[in-house]
């Protein structure tokens, strides 16, 4: 693709950002050129969003019926999945899987939580905390 021919596609999902791919400039050499998105990824990264806040949503209600730690809700509500949250907090996905358990959660040191809560950019107290309701905009399950 010439850098011409990049797509501008601008929506609210990027929040005003763009990113640099590559393109054919007019010498024919790559370079790199800034876009605002284009609707295939767009549609794409708007369906992956939708998902993430629905298993949100679920585990709100599972934490909500004492099924599964707040710690699930939040770590999901971040966008974080169990790999990724594992390798944040250099330990084993099995371990991170243990602590949903509300049981294994509610004994956990602080030490524990204190490190769950900075990967995660939260509180002590949030982090052990579901909210009352979903934030606004988001469908109850």
């Amino acid at each position: 693709m010439k850098i011409d021919e990049v797509p501008q596609q601008a929506d609210d999902i990027y929040e005003g950002e763009t990113k640099v791919v590559y393109a054919v400039g007019q010498d024919g050499k790559l370079a790199t050129a800034s876009t605002q998105g284009w609707e295939a990824e767009i549609e794409a990264l708007k369906d992956a969003v939708d998902e993430i806040e629905q298993q949100a949503r679920e585990a709100w209600q599972r934490a909500r019926n004492g099924e599964t730690s707040p710690l699930e809700y939040h770590m999901l509500h971040q966008r974080l999945d169990v790999p990724m949250l594992a390798q944040a907090m250099g330990k084993f996905q099995w371990q991170i899987r243990r602590h949903f358990k509300p049981n294994v959660f509610n004994r956990l040191s602080d030490k524990r939580l204190q490190q769950y809560a900075k990967v995660m950019g939260l509180s002590v107290e949030t982090l052990k905390r579901l909210p009352d309701t979903l934030e606004p905009g988001e469908p109850q399950p």
